[in-house]
């Protein structure tokens, strides 16, 4: 797997956490303290994404337009009837 996979899999693994804790955070189960230390644990994970997403952004060179249509004279030429 070379970096940029790796990368890639690791801003998912974080997206797909992130996603389950919001979910977990609404069970009313949860005790005060569990709340807070899975809050604290989103923070955390949420700074993780945002440097991992920022390191992808660095990586990826930003896609170069295609040069515009340039128009020229076209050659023509002239058929004389005799």
């Amino acid at each position: 797997m070379t970096e940029p996979e790796a990368l890639d899999q690791n801003i998912r693994a974080l997206q797909e956490w992130l996603r389950s804790a919001w979910m977990q955070l609404g069970d009313p189960s949860l005790t005060a303290f569990s709340r807070r230390e899975l809050r604290n644990q989103m923070k955390q994970c949420s700074a993780d994404l945002r440097r991992h997403l920022r390191v992808a952004s660095e990586r990826r060179p930003e896609p170069h337009a295609p040069p515009g249509k340039t128009f020229a004279m076209p050659q023509l030429r002239l058929l004389a009837w005799s």
